[in-house]
């Protein structure tokens, strides 16, 4: 059994707080551990940490070495240059095929928070027995807690098999982030789900639907694949690198490949994927405030403040998010952080790479 957590992404919408050299994956945001760190703790109990593998950019593995040292340093799998999940997964995959060609393996996101590890354990753990019993890419779909228009989804159909007493669906179809009006269409019918982005198969399962339906990416893998422990893998695998077109998991593979199913995940899942996100899953005082740091309010609701460093007072606002950081002061209304990646593509486009 195998774990790959894919540690790329720049998590544009935390900037401030998340930059180019510390993404959101490698900072302490929810507790005492980084995202990172408590995302490896919550698989440990599947999968021994020797069979534990991260997929990530050369700028962060120093880092990621750092931060999970209990983790084997051949176990830190380095891309060259982003190339979006397909080549991510695909990378993973080859590594674990070479180890164990039955090897089922769990692909899951460094950066998501789940408050209940006990029914995340329970979701991968019957994911995994239908992976083994049938040659399978099998997915996580996340009932909806509201209708949420910055998730893709998945629509549940017939039931494929039962675990235990678990059923597995297969998925009918994805969809593309909704507008809102279809958002809640999707809530109200029942048979939506949030596309989560983890998944369980057999590394020879994911390899030959990425043969038959991205055979370029499949051909760029063997050529990695026969130089690993080589001499010439660092070499071949940037210049292959160079070569493999972009493509996401989702769009490349799962939205193509007969036989995907779906285990229904309901264990406090969220992607934390913004400002307001974070808010959703933070404790709160009476009035709604959710804080970090030596904060003073006074007629201040339904707000998020996030300053560790400097003392920060509100007086008579609502619905308010502020951050703080050593360089940079963010402050948006609740409901608008999503667009806090348009002010990173302006820091871009105005060369202010200090800032990023």
């Amino acid at each position: 059994m195998y774990a790959v957590i894919m540690a790329g992404g720049k998590g544009t919408r935390f900037w401030p707080l998340s930059r180019e050299k510390k993404p959101k994956h490698l900072l302490n945001i929810t507790g005492k551990k980084t995202i990172i760190q408590y995302t490896v703790d919550r698989v440990t109990p599947l999968v021994e940490k020797d069979n534990i593998l991260i997929v990530t950019g050369a700028s962060h593995c120093d880092e990621i070495r750092e931060q999970l040292p209990e983790l084997p340093a051949e176990n830190i799998l380095i891309e060259p240059v982003g190339r979006n999940t397909a080549p991510c997964i695909g990378l993973a995959a080859i590594h674990i095929r070479k180890r164990d060609p039955d090897a089922v393996m769990f692909v899951l996101p460094s950066d998501h928070l789940i408050t209940n590890a006990e029914g995340f354990l329970a979701s991968l753990t019957t994911a995994r027995e239908m992976a083994k019993r049938e040659p399978c890419l099998v997915t996580i779909g996340i009932k909806p807690r509201w209708p949420e228009t910055g998730y893709g989804y998945m629509e549940r159909g017939t039931v494929a098999d039962t675990i235990g007493e678990t059923k597995i669906y297969a998925v009918r179809s994805f969809r593309e982030k909704p507008d809102q009006a279809t958002a809640e269409a999707f809530f109200r019918d029942g048979g939506f789900f949030w596309n989560s982005g983890m998944f369980i198969w057999k590394a020879s399962t994911i390899l030959d639907n990425i043969k038959k339906l991205i055979p370029d990416l499949y051909e760029g893998l063997l050529t990695i694949e026969d130089s690993i422990g080589t001499k010439h893998e660092e070499e071949i695998l940037s210049e292959v690198y160079r070569n493999i077109k972009p493509v996401s998991i989702d769009y490349g593979v799962m939205e193509k490949a007969p036989g995907v199913c779906m285990v229904e995940g309901d264990f406090g899942w969220n992607d934390i994927g913004s400002w307001d996100a974070l808010w959703d899953v933070m404790d709160k005082d009476d009035k709604g405030n959710a804080t970090r740091g030596n904060i003073i309010r006074f007629d201040t609701s339904n707000s998020l403040v996030y300053s560790p460093q400097k003392m920060v007072a509100l007086i008579g606002v609502e619905d308010l998010i502020v951050v703080e950081t050593e360089d940079s002061l963010l402050i948006c209304r609740r409901g608008s952080s999503q667009d806090v990646k348009k002010v990173v593509k302006h820091l871009e486009e105005k060369g202010m790479k200090e800032y990023l």
